[in-house]
């Protein structure tokens, strides 16, 4: 029996590309509204002329059906799901069992937010569910991995959605963070044991190669640095640094953009563990004179996570960092990446143009890779190809065509870039636009119909235009072909577990030009650093656990063309902007603090004052 009648499925994918008034038009006219079928067209005309007023501007169309009463909020996602194509299900009602819900799709269920509802005999078609409209890359996933001829995607209410698959495919995280706690109570003791297992080896190593090997596959270095890796994903480290000096060998972990030292081994210890990383990475343990790059796979309870090894020669030693890409930690989603509605209207209709180049800027460790990253996994369809150029590769996502920059071979981003442009994308990402070739390359693949996301290192917004002036773009090319620059920094949030109120001093109010009559009636917070008297586990005492972005949105319209035609300084682009509605990274901070996400002093520390 089918989820939905073959007329019902006929008519949701007839809806496919469609505005959402004419969805909730059709749907309504289909009896599909119950209390709300009758949304005529003149309701749908007045809605979208309402949106052009100063009262709604910036509201989405189907805020503005249910506050007027026109709709609900069940049928507005009814209806945002026929434009993508899809129907919506009552999950309950189907009669699902634990049959339906097969251990085989116990690893991707979880990792790509999906439910089986359905497995054709032959095993060639699939059903499933999924709670967001914008998660149409999960069949183009199931597709490609399990090699199924069709997957059919459905809809369904998010409760229900998350209740079944909390059910039938518990969250196994829960495993890693006890795993991670079980290595963080030992890691002492193991620390202890591995010093008096090579005390009397570790100054006789260096050159010794077979004693190197057999040092680097003793099985209480083994259990070290697996324990090292595990408290550091616990604690969601991005960064893993080894570090010699002349009388300690340091670990140390960046957790939220900010180091910590977390354990310190006997310096007996250094070259052992190092060559254990090497050994891991499939690095050549006898060479310690030059630089080596390498990766490791690690497997953990809740699935692997690649880690990324960079090797340095130093003067006492090597150093090792080791970079941690856990993608159950990083939301490919631009509904996660810390944009508020209005923001995350804006960036979708950007990225959504059929040509153009939308530029990230911000300095490294921004979150630059991750926004971009988010906004291909939404555009990530199976009617479209995208090719990237990146360097490194951070993240493996299926359907796109990734390629890493390799120097050594002289393949360069504009080398790639040319490449691009015979294989028929219609989506490119730049890693980053680092000279004159690559910018001119990426102009021209904009000018020939493509839409281009990169990114660049500057300070804000209007800045990137000057820099890129400076490289040698013309401005009349600039104006013909980039839609918006987005700068971005990332702050941390204040921690939840040790979260409390207080009163900001007048002087950390002059620190963002804010007088006491300015804040009357908003409420500060940040993190004590303690709980119940007792220092916060969850934030280590700083008082922040995890981060949020901040971001500047400049959308390029004829009178900022017009400006950067004339070369007007940053200045005169940055005041122009915020005429026409751009929210500083200063601003978007503000609004962040007053929200109660972070504190004063991380937008002081992360954006500039403006003049």
């Amino acid at each position: 029996m089918p989820i939905i009648s073959p007329e019902l499925e006929k008519l949701y994918g007839s809806l496919k590309g469609s505005r959402i008034g004419r969805a909730l038009r059709k749907l309504s006219a289909q009896g599909e509204f119950g209390l709300f079928s009758s949304i005529t067209p003149e309701v749908i005309e007045g809605v979208y002329k309402l949106q052009a007023t100063p009262e709604y501007k910036g509201k989405l169309f189907g805020q503005i059906m249910i506050e007027l009463g026109y709709a609900d909020q069940a049928s507005v996602d009814k209806a945002i799901a026929a434009t993508r194509g899809m129907a919506v299900v009552d999950l309950d009602s189907l009669g699902l069992t634990a049959e339906s819900f097969p251990a085989k799709f116990a690893d991707g269920a979880r990792r790509f937010q999906f439910l089986p509802l359905e497995e054709s005999s032959d095993g060639r078609s699939l059903t499933i569910a999924v709670k967001n409209v914008d998660n149409i890359a999960a069949g183009d996933n199931l597709r490609t991995a399990l090699n199924y001829r069709k997957v059919t995607v459905f809809m369904a209410p998010i409760d229900q959605f998350d209740r079944l698959l909390d059910e039938h495919y518990p969250d196994r995280s829960a495993e890693r963070t006890a795993a991670g706690g079980g290595a963080r109570n030992s890691l002492d003791t193991a620390t202890t044991f591995t010093n008096d297992r090579l005390k009397d080896r570790g100054s006789s190593l260096d050159g010794d190669l077979e004693g190197l090997t057999e040092a680097a596959n003793d099985n209480a270095v083994v259990q070290l640095v697996q324990k090292l890796l595990l408290v550091a994903i616990d604690d969601k480290a991005s960064d893993i640094h080894l570090e010699p000096f002349e009388d300690e060998f340091k670990v140390r972990y960046r957790i939220d953009g900010v180091l910590y030292n977390m354990h310190s081994p006997s310096k007996t210890l250094a070259t052992a563990l190092v060559s254990r990383v090497k050994v891991m990475s499939k690095l050549d343990i006898a060479e310690r004179r030059l630089p080596q790059d390498g990766r490791i796979e690690f497997k953990m309870p809740g699935g692997s996570i690649d880690l990324r090894v960079a090797v340095l020669p130093t003067m006492f030693g090597e150093s090792v960092v080791l970079r941690i890409l856990d993608r159950s930690n990083v939301q490919l989603s631009l509904d996660k990446v810390g944009l508020d509605p209005t923001e995350l209207e804006k960036l979708r209709v950007l990225i959504n143009k059929p040509n153009g180049i939308v530029v990230v800027t911000g300095p490294t460790g921004s979150g630059k890779t991750t926004t971009l990253y988010a906004a291909l996994n939404e555009l990530n369809t199976i009617d479209v190809k995208i090719l990237t150029a990146e360097d490194p590769v951070e993240y493996d996502v299926e359907g796109l065509i990734q390629c890493q920059v390799n120097t050594d071979q002289e393949l360069t981003f504009a080398k790639l870039l040319r490449s691009f442009l015979r294989q028929d994308p219609d989506i490119i990402l730049v890693g980053e636009i680092r000279d004159l070739e690559t910018a001119q390359i990426a102009i021209q693949a904009s000018l020939t119909g493509h839409l281009v996301l990169t990114t660049l290192h500057t300070n804000d917004a209007p800045s990137t235009v000057l820099r890129l002036v400076d490289l040698g773009v013309e401005t009349f090319l600039l104006t013909a072909t980039i839609e918006a620059i987005v700068a971005q920094r990332l702050v941390r949030r204040v921690c939840t577990d040790c979260k409390e109120s207080f009163t900001p001093t007048e002087e950390m109010l002059m620190e963002l030009s804010l007088r006491p009559r300015d804040v009357e009636g908003k409420v500060f917070y940040r993190g004590s650093g303690k709980k119940n008297g007792q220092k916060c586990g969850k934030c280590r005492a700083s008082g922040y656990r995890g981060r949020k972005g901040i971001f500047e949105i400049m959308a390029l319209d004829d009178e900022i063309r017009e400006l950067i035609m004339k070369q007007a300084s940053t200045n005169v682009l940055r005041n122009e902007a915020k005429k026409r509605g751009m929210r500083t990274l200063r601003e978007s901070g503000l609004l962040a603090v007053y929200e109660g996400h972070t504190t004063i002093d991380e937008v002081i520390r992360e954006t500039i004052a403006e003049e």
